[in-house]
């Protein structure tokens, strides 16, 4: 058994962020298993240098360890995905010799213009009218010297997944998502092939993410399929909230767990705090993760999504 938490290092972890790591990493360790630490720092203009390093220091404070990561090493380096570029290509490379790529000339503004098009959990669902759209726009940007972007195009028009916590859906992927971007025209390569070709390198079997990722899963475990890759068991667990109902995010602000260790705080609260919204503990309490470790299991997850009240956050601080 193998599980990972793999953050983009585009700032400070929040909340949000340091409790998904907990589960993932509580659930790995209470089955016996290794957990991998990975960095997905794909995009360079998102990507913030002292994160990089920043995440691994922030999560190691509150109590998380890791077998395999950047910073340890480990049998299938590397661990930052700015340095597994020749993996993707690899992968590309297969996926075209078996004939699912197609070359994609719409511009931004040219999704932009079909934003009435039906939107699926990568963005518009890219059908028959993107693909004619394209195919008559492909000359002229040739001659401009474009680049074109990269789809899949998959053979099948259905994919069934399992998760552990949420059950058996059959994803619809011509209807919601169509070809899916593999790689930009940038030449940057699209989360979704990174994360299908990490994931199977590492041999991670279990994946543990928060639920907002479940609708994005069948085109990941469809592009793994295409490529003969495993496709890893799946635990989408419920958010954390702010006291407004609003999903925890770095873009709004979140508390940081830099924050927290600046300000003092003692990890235990936190790990205590965060145990208790999942529904693991009945009421907040100081605990180090691996006291998490007998009682764990996905099965005891709340259903519904939690808030950070303040209430929560007083007495976090409290000394």
């Amino acid at each position: 058994m193998r599980g990972r938490f793999a953050p983009s290092p585009s700032g400070a972890l929040h909340l949000g962020n340091a409790r998904t790591a907990l589960l993932a990493w509580a659930s790995a360790r209470a089955q016996g298993g290794a957990f991998v630490l990975r960095v997905e720092d794909l995009d360079p203009p998102r990507t913030v240098a002292a994160a990089v390093s920043g995440n691994l220091e922030e999560l190691r404070w509150l109590g998380l360890d890791w077998d395999e990561g950047p910073d340890v090493g480990g049998a299938h380096e590397p661990y930052r995905q700015s340095e597994r570029q020749a993996a993707y290509d690899a992968a590309f490379e297969r996926l075209a010799a078996r004939g699912l790529l197609a070359e994609d000339w719409l511009s931004r503004k040219d999704l932009r213009e079909v934003a009435s098009a039906p939107h699926g959990p990568v963005g518009p669902v890219y059908a028959a009218r993107e693909r004619a759209r394209s195919e008559r726009l492909a000359a002229a940007r040739r001659a401009e010297g474009a680049s074109p972007s990269w789809r899949v195009r998959f053979a099948e028009p259905y994919v069934d997944v399992h998760d552990a916590r949420l059950g058996a859906r059959r994803f619809d992927l011509a209807a919601e998502t169509g070809d899916l971007l593999v790689r930009r025209r940038d030449g940057i390569w699209a989360y979704a092939l990174a994360v299908v070709v990490d994931d199977a390198a590492m041999g991670i079997t279990e994946v543990v993410r928060g639920d907002d990722l479940w609708d994005a899963t069948g085109v990941q475990a469809a592009l793994a399929r295409a490529l003969d890759l495993p496709v890893p068991r799946y635990a989408h667990v419920p958010l954390l909230l702010d006291g407004d109902g609003v999903r925890l995010a770095k873009r709004r602000g979140a508390a940081t767990l830099a924050a927290y260790r600046e300000a003092g705080v003692d990890p235990h609260r936190l790990v205590g705090a965060l145990a208790a919204t999942a529904g693991l503990v009945p009421a907040p309490t100081s605990l180090a993760p691996a006291e998490l470790l007998p009682a764990f299991g996905l099965a005891r997850l709340d259903a519904a999504p939690a808030r950070w009240s303040p209430a929560l956050e007083a007495w976090v601080r409290a000394r």
